[in-house]
């Protein structure tokens, strides 16, 4: 056991449960993970107005979601910016959970005025635990549960005799599923799935090997990648969904919901910042560390801070969190340009301290993701 813990919405959970992430991670990739995420905030949301709450604090279409589907949203002030983001999932006609980052309840509950409708924070009483990976659906199908679920889609099952929802979901950006059960069944359904993923080689997982492999997934992480509207001091801190790469989660044709006012005027005349991927090239890397004679060092972990990127002498954005990709043999980050920059293929420069020194790396704006298996949707 590492002994590396960090803090998450007042739990304690592993960053690493060996002294390396490595293997954690590369059970991602290569054969299957177990993640503990209960501490997500999670609201249940029923009754005959349920649907049109949602549906007027967030930006996608909930009234038109189908039972047993879930949406990944962002939500956002009446100035179109961006407070948090999270899923929400149909479990039948007038019953909905929404998962969030930041405490929610407060923000539903004053939205919810003259609806009928019922909001219970179930974020003790329900766990959630995500299973990832390309064998994450044979584990469950030793297990004697059926999955054919689509990407994004949820069901109710058993497993070992323990009711939950299954979903299609999670946030590796590859096959796998998140198993949402009572809080007490929960220890025992982490062993029936690590005993049935013995012979998978499935592993179970912290923090750090989570934040490389949603970084490849090109996965936004709230307080790193964006900070919440409601925790902005100045406006500049602030991002809307288009600064974010979420315009396709953003549905003007609704009649109203919470932003649409300024988001609709920021989509006519353009957002000022984009959110993309930027890689970094390798030969220059290794050109500053072969300058003071070392040999080129790569971050051993995902880093997450502000990391300036400059086109020529201007500073036209900033990387906000990234590091070296195992699986793509790449240096990638996730980065805030100016629009006018964030064309994919657009040569700039990224800072690099070598050797307590701040030097200049070439890099590229890419699409994101950067890892897209076709087994995440198939």
């Amino acid at each position: 056991m590492s002994h590396a813990w960090r803090r998450w919405a007042g739990y304690i959970v592993a960053s690493s449960y060996e002294l390396s992430h490595e293997r954690e991670y590369h059970c991602i990739r290569a054969a299957a993970a177990l993640f503990d995420v209960s501490p997500l905030y999670k609201y249940l949301v029923r009754g005959r107005d349920a649907a049109r709450l949602l549906d007027r604090v967030v930006t996608r279409d909930v009234l038109r979601s189908q039972v047993g589907q879930v949406l990944y949203t962002p939500w956002c002030d009446a100035a179109g910016k961006v407070l948090d983001d999270g899923t929400i999932a149909r479990l039948d006609e007038t019953a909905f959970r929404m998962t969030s980052a930041e405490p929610s309840l407060r923000w539903l509950e004053a939205n919810a005025l003259g609806l009928e409708v019922a909001i219970e924070d179930v974020s003790a009483s329900i766990a959630a635990l995500s299973l990832q990976g390309p064998f994450s659906l044979s584990i469950l199908e030793n297990l004697g549960v059926i999955a054919p679920l689509k990407y994004f889609r949820l069901a109710r099952t058993e497993l070992r005799g323990i009711p939950l929802e299954l979903s299609r979901t999670g946030y590796t950006g590859d096959l796998g599923y998140e198993l949402w059960v009572k809080a007490e069944h929960a220890l025992p359904l982490w062993d029936a799935l690590a005993e049935a993923g013995r012979n998978y080689g499935l592993q179970a997982a912290g923090m750090l090997a989570l934040d490389v492999a949603r970084i490849e997934a090109g996965l936004m992480l709230i307080d790193v990648d964006y900070v919440p509207a409601k925790k902005a001091l100045i406006e500049s801190q602030t991002s809307s969904p288009y600064e974010l790469d979420l315009a396709w989660a953003v549905n003007l044709e609704k009649e109203r919901f919470v932003g649409k006012q300024a988001l609709a005027a920021e989509k006519a005349r353009g957002p000022q910042w984009q959110f993309v991927g930027i890689e970094v090239g390798w030969k220059g890397l290794e050109r500053l560390y072969a300058d003071v004679g070392l040999a080129t060092r790569l971050p051993q972990a995902a880093w997450r801070m502000s990391v300036p990127v400059y086109s020529g002498a201007e500073q036209v954005g900033y990387a906000t969190s990234g590091g070296w990709s195992p699986l793509l043999k790449k240096y990638i980050a996730l980065a805030h340009l100016r629009s006018a920059w964030a064309r994919p293929g657009t040569e700039l420069d990224i800072e690099i301290t070598v050797e307590h020194r701040r030097k200049r790396a070439a890099a590229k704006v890419v699409k994101k993701p950067f890892f897209d298996p076709a087994r995440k949707r198939s």
